[in-house]
């Protein structure tokens, strides 16, 4: 692993990401930026995100295997790793299958793709491959630095490390609410989690297996299921949810920070940073 990601990162959808908000969160001393929602094969973002930052680390969570081939994005990656050498991470996979129109093999594609990548010489520890079930876990664990899981819990990152074993990046994504009351809190983490992820093969199945049942997923997910992939409350119950994740085998954990009426989310970022002990760097 070249790219070194730090404990703790943010998770934001591309189109709530800014080079202005990179530099906020690299000041608050978080070490990765991860692009959410698919991010074109250009890159682009990434690449203005890096050009406006000093040190931290940005990844894609995930440029999508269906819809961007890997021809596409390789240049991309060269002339990223060319200019901020060390500080980019191709996070790719294959999204959710209610998405593509035409159905493939999704091992099939994965497999192909990191072929493709492999013959354009994106280097194995400068990519990560969303994973969630066994199989995939296992091919991130052997065709790239590790894995990405999205929509988690502390108990999946433990069965993840536990399967894949020591030396292999784990870097799951964990939503939070900075929000005390459990009904307000709810009525902000459960729309994001109800849709689309409850109605998504991919991740159902993946939940299934961690011991929720279909009670969990009716009527946009039960208390205790939102609460578990929306963790709520002060800053320091945010950074236990956080810490969770590392106590149970993560490496790295990406901090999906969830607000009401999407307002800003850096008054809730400064707190878990504070929460998490983070130093704050000066530019």
């Amino acid at each position: 692993m070249t790219v070194e990601l730090g404990k703790y990162g943010i998770w934001r959808h591309a189109s709530a990401l800014t080079p202005d908000v990179a530099r906020e969160i690299e000041a608050l001393g978080f070490g990765a930026v991860w692009i959410g929602g698919s991010p074109p094969g250009d890159l682009r973002l990434a690449e203005s995100l890096l050009d406006a930052t000093d040190h931290i680390a940005v990844a894609t969570g995930i440029v999508n295997m269906w819809t961007t081939p890997a021809e596409e994005v390789a240049p991309s990656y060269h002339r990223i790793e060319k200019a901020h050498p060390g500080r980019f991470l191709l996070g790719v996979g294959i999204g959710h299958p209610e998405a593509v129109k035409e159905y493939r093999s999704p091992l099939q594609t994965i497999v192909a793709y990191l072929d493709a990548l492999d013959a354009a010489r994106v280097p194995k520890d400068g990519r990560v491959l969303a994973a969630l079930g066994p199989k995939v876990l296992k091919i991130a664990a052997a065709r790239t630095a590790g894995a990405h899981p999205y929509l988690t819990t502390p108990e999946h990152t433990r069965w993840a490390r536990e399967l894949v074993g020591p030396g292999v990046l784990l870097a799951p994504e964990q939503k939070v609410v900075l929000e005390t009351d459990p009904e307000k809190a709810r009525a902000i983490g459960r729309p994001p989690v109800d849709r689309p992820y409850l109605h998504l093969r991919n991740y159902v199945a993946n939940l299934e297996r961690l011991g929720w049942t279909d009670e969990d997923f009716a009527d946009g997910g039960s208390d205790a299921l939102i609460d578990a992939l929306a963790v709520h409350g002060d800053a320091a119950a945010l950074a236990a949810g956080l810490n969770a994740h590392l106590e149970a085998g993560a490496d790295h954990v990406c901090a999906q920070v969830l607000t009401a009426d999407n307002a800003d989310p850096l008054p809730a970022m400064r707190e878990i940073a504070k929460a998490l002990g983070l130093s704050p760097v000066r530019r």
